[in-house]
Order: structure tokens, then sequence, then C-alpha cells
């Protein structure tokens, strides 16, 4: 039987790679503090603070994947230190924003990278950890570039938010979309493939990351999956930002809008991924499950992306 090691997995994207592994038929243990959630079905949860030095004391023996989730320097160090020698294939989750440019459409894995030169900035510190994975071994190493992971249980609130505005009804807020692209990964779908990828022995760096779709797309699938009266009004860039919207996530934004400069961000080349295994499921089935998980959870709470009622209307008002 194979043995996965998880650092992490307690969380929405290591959670659902628990799963896909437990699937396929692994043993599965998860390293982690155990605060973030609790582990897939089936699968063994190790306790331990990473900040420890005995951290990884209770994970012995041989593993045919280590999956590192975390972009924390020194967590991605010690875990590099106490386990690389032990390990089959190590898959690090990356990120596109590792890229250095935003702005050329279906840029390969072969495109220049940020410098790193602050580790609390998250794209400076996924190419650091990338570096000093890779340094380790290889041979052995994939480096996952995910892009915009989206689907049921994400933490972001960003992809839900259109499917959850469009299901409240009414005149609703949307950027202008011409020219603007989506390129969201199911979380589930991007989990089946690092999975697959662990057991198949995929290495190198590969775009992890869904089919580009038109923005204006991505919003007429919401809205459709809704089946709830309502009007959209589209405002330009400039109107946006001087009434102070932001941009693609976090709080009083319109998430998913990105500067006209940054059309590729969302649209990297996903020729790697595909050749690698990588399938991805209709953007209608994604975005259903994403509805429904988004009305499990109350369409009108709290988020931590998208504009409040009050801030929408008082946009929309001037």
């Amino acid at each position: 039987m194979r043995r996965v090691l998880i650092l992490g997995g307690t969380a929405w994207l290591g959670r659902a790679v628990a799963a896909a592994a437990l699937a396929a038929g692994a043993d599965v243990t998860c390293l982690a503090r155990g605060e973030a959630g609790t582990v897939a079905a089936g699968a063994r949860l190790v306790r331990a603070d990473r900040n420890s030095p005995d951290a990884y004391d209770g994970v012995i023996g041989d593993w045919d994947d280590v999956i590192e989730l975390s972009w924390n320097p020194p967590f991605v160090a010690s875990g590099l230190e106490a386990l690389a020698d032990r390990a089959a294939h190590w898959t690090l989750v990356s990120s596109v924003s590792v890229y250095a440019d935003s702005a050329t459409p279906f840029a390969d894995e072969t495109a220049p990278l940020v410098e790193p030169v602050d580790l609390d900035r998250y794209a400076d510190a996924k190419v650091h950890a990338e570096r000093l994975t890779w340094a380790r071994g290889e041979d052995r190493v994939l480096l996952a570039r995910a892009g915009l992971i989206v689907g049921p249980g994400d933490p972001t609130d960003r992809f839900g938010y259109w499917p959850a505005r469009f299901a409240r009804g009414g005149r609703t807020l949307i950027p202008t979309t011409t020219g603007r692209h989506v390129q969201g990964i199911d979380v589930d779908d991007l989990a089946a493939w690092i999975e697959r990828a662990g057991r198949t022995a995929v290495t190198g760096a590969v775009n992890a990351v869904g089919q580009e779709l038109p923005l204006a797309e991505v919003l007429t699938t919401a809205q459709a999956a809704a089946g709830t009266a309502t009007e959209t009004v589209a405002l330009d860039d400039d109107t946006l930002l001087r009434r102070g919207v932001q941009r693609w996530a976090g709080p009083r934004s319109l998430p998913l809008w990105l500067p006209a400069e940054a059309r590729g961000f969302a649209r990297r080349s996903d020729a790697a991924f595909l050749a690698s295994g990588g399938r991805r499921r209709p953007l209608a089935d994604t975005m259903r499950r994403t509805l429904d998980d988004e009305r499990a959870r109350g369409v009108g709470r709290p988020r931590r992306a998208g504009l409040t009622p009050a801030e929408e209307a008082g946009v929309l008002a001037g």
C-alpha cells in the first residue's frame, strides 16, 4: 500500500488531496496542528506544531509521496530537512503567483519568476519554497503551480461570491468584462491530479490551472445556476476605483476583477497540466456545487471577499 504524507491536510485543498489519495487506496497521514478542521475520513492525523524541533518525530518510515502545502519558509525548510531523504516523490503546492509577468497570455512554466526579496510576500515565499525544494532532489520533485482554486468550501469567498450574489437577485453590480478571463480549477480536480501525479511520478514545474474562460461566460453561468431574476449593471474600471471598489479579492471587492494589463494572469498555458493527466469538469458543474455550498453556508453571511449589500447599493448609487 502506498504511504502518503500530507504536511497539512486539515483545511480545504489538503483535505481534498487526502480524500483523493484514500480513494486511490493509499495509507494517508496528515501532519498538522489540527486547528483548521478535521482530516478526511480514513486518514490519520499526527498533531504537531511545525515551529517545534520535534515536529516530525511522529511521522516515521519511508513515504511514497510527501505533499507540502505550506509557503512558510521555516516550515518548508524543516520539512525538507526531516523528510526529503525518506520520500520517493515530493510535491510542493506552489502558485502561478510565482511568475514575474502577468501581461503575456499563455506563458508556460519557463516564464521568468519573481525574485524572492521579501519572504513575507506570498509570491516571494513561494519562489523561495520552490528553490529550496528543487535543490533537495529535482529528479523527485513536482512543483504544482496552482491557479485560482474554486469550488465548494472555498475559504477565500472569491469565486462563490458570484453565484451567491446572483442568488440574492435584484440589481447586480459587475465590472466590464471585455478582454477579461478567469482560469479557475475545481478543488477536487486539482486534488485528483496532485494524487495522480504523485502516483505516476510526475516531476518538474506544472501550471495546475483550469480552462481559461471569458469572465462574461463565468458570470452568465453563475447567473444561470442561481435562476433568480437579476439585472446586471456594469461599471467601468475608473468608476469602480473612484467609488472605492477593490480588485480580485478581499473586503469591498468585486472578486475575479483584474486590471486590463494583467491579461495573462488568468490565461496561463495548461499544456503541461493536460499532458500529465490533468482533468477538468465543466464550469456549470463547479458552479452548481459552489452554489449548493454557498446556500448551505448562507448566501447573506459575512464574507471575506466581495461587496456587502449596503456597499453595493452605495456604489450603484454613485
